[in-house]
């Protein structure tokens, strides 16, 4: 009965403080207009156009036509780049610094800019072992679709901040 009792008061406090799962955005709390979007962009069968899709239509958001949107939301593509960060003592990269990067904005159907241009980012670091390539080139593959995951989260949280902003 107690350990019930402590159960429910601990659900309650967690509750209460507004806690969430992170990276749990809702739509319910946007206007109904910012819930109905069209995505523009260049590649639209591209891995990240695809990750943006599906992690907006998991939080709420409802793709449609152009015509039946209040808003466009126009992404660049993405952009990786991968640098070495250090060495090892035959010269070879010890560790990689990988970015990933895009370019959004968001305009209303009648072409009025809604949110100005924003660049999202996401980096992550990695070590290198020279002598595993195929493992090495694998974890970076890894890696991309997760920095995809977290780009595409990081842009609907701007969108969902500044909707309600407004």
């Amino acid at each position: 009965m107690v350990r019930i009792a402590l159960t429910l008061l601990l659900a309650a406090m967690l509750s209460a403080c507004g806690f969430q799962l992170r990276g749990a955005v809702s739509a319910t709390g946007l206007p109904a207009d910012w819930r109905q979007l069209y995505l523009e962009t260049n590649s639209p069968n591209s891995e990240f156009t695809r990750e943006l899709r599906s992690r907006f239509a998991a939080n709420g958001i409802e793709w449609v036509d152009r015509k039946e949107a209040a808003y466009i939301l126009q992404v660049q593509p993405e952009r990786f780049s991968q640098r070495n960060v250090s060495l090892t003592s035959e010269a070879r990269a010890a560790e990689f610094e990988l970015t990933l990067q895009t370019q959004f904005t968001v305009r209303a159907l009648d072409g009025a800019v809604a949110m100005e241009t924003s660049e999202a980012m996401v980096t992550k670091q990695m070590e290198n072992d020279p002598s595993n390539v195929v493992g090495k080139a694998e974890e970076v593959r890894i890696l991309q679709a997760e920095m995809r995951s977290e780009l595409a989260q990081q842009i609907l949280r701007r969108i969902g901040f500044h909707a309600a902003a407004q």
